[in-house]
């Protein structure tokens, strides 16, 4: 359970329904501004655009891409005490170059703080160790593509981290579906499920992303239904030149005797050449699992000088 428990923050980042379901609800409830409104009078599909944000891949994709690209990303990772200090920490630019399908990457400059590594050189937390899985390569990687196929990947070595992954992929790309190993959580997360859909509110507005005209997608969870789900707030918006995912924020929490983590997420998009990309990430993390002492963590990940 720790395993994956700790890996759904970041699986999150890809959230998306690729097994369109019922969204019947959603369309009867949903509420729209007075340009959405006046839009919808001129030929904005409504309904459409909801089952475009239910079977939407663009997102899963764009994390997909930074694996076919040679790209710099600065990281800064740092994990927190209980006073609000940091304890340890992580500043580096790093390179990944992509070559004949194969990609390796070069530390440009690291500084640490604190217990950031053991004494053996490894990451002496999680968030780092879970960071470094997603955005640093070791050794040469071959053969990775950014196909999305149906929401997720190959399912690996049932022992392997990346089994756990590819878990959190299905639980995050189809919820609802059942997946082995996975506990009662995955359920919590199908906003697009008619269980699920009425313990949030739902709306379509209209709202610039910077310089960019927008639909916002956003789904809030209502008050008294607060301990029933995981994703409290999922706000994207949608490019409405061409229904491209321009940013999505994200907040989850969960509580149980067992464990309980409180996360929020900001991710930005930017394009290099045919490529949708992520260039920022901002993550704030607050973790408990067994056997584990409480983890604070803030990152943020900048990517830029992409090349193909």
């Amino acid at each position: 359970m720790k395993k994956w428990m700790a890996l759904l923050p970041f699986a999150c980042l890809g959230y998306i329904s690729c097994h369109a379901q019922d969204s019947s609800y959603i369309s009867r409830a949903i509420q729209l501004d007075e340009y959405v409104v006046k839009a919808s009078r001129y030929g904005f599909d409504v309904n459409g655009f909801i089952k475009r944000v239910e079977t939407d891949t663009t997102f899963y994709k764009a994390f997909k891409n930074l694996r076919i690209v040679s790209y710099t990303s600065d990281n800064d990772i740092r994990i927190i005490d209980k006073k609000e200090g940091v304890k340890a920490s992580l500043l580096s630019t790093t390179r990944q170059t992509e070559r004949e399908a194969c990609r390796t990457m070069q530390v440009l400059k690291e500084k640490t703080t604190g217990d950031f590594y053991t004494r053996g050189g490894k990451y002496n937390y999680y968030t780092a160790r879970l960071y470094a899985s997603l955005f640093f390569t070791r050794g040469k990687v071959c053969g990775e593509t950014n196909l999305v196929k149906g929401g997720n990947d190959a399912v690996t070595d049932e022992s392997s981290m990346e089994k756990h992954k590819d878990q959190l992929k299905t639980l995050i790309f189809n919820p609802g579906q059942p997946i082995p190993g996975v506990p009662i959580v995955g359920k919590k997360v199908a906003i697009f499920d008619n269980d699920v859909a009425p313990m949030y509110n739902f709306s379509i507005s209209s709202a610039n992303y910077g310089n960019i005209p927008c639909y916002v997608f956003t789904a809030k969870v209502k008050p008294y239904n607060r301990d029933d789900v995981v994703i409290n707030e999922l706000v994207t918006y949608f490019n409405k030149d061409n229904y491209e995912i321009v940013a999505r924020n994200y907040s989850l929490s969960y509580k149980t005797w067992l464990f309980d983590f409180d996360v929020q997420m900001q991710v930005e998009m930017t394009h290099f050449e045919k490529f949708l990309i992520p260039s920022v990430i901002h993550y704030t993390g607050n973790w408990s699992v067994p056997f584990r002492k409480r983890e604070r963590a803030i990152f943020t990940a900048k990517f830029y000088d992409f090349e193909k």
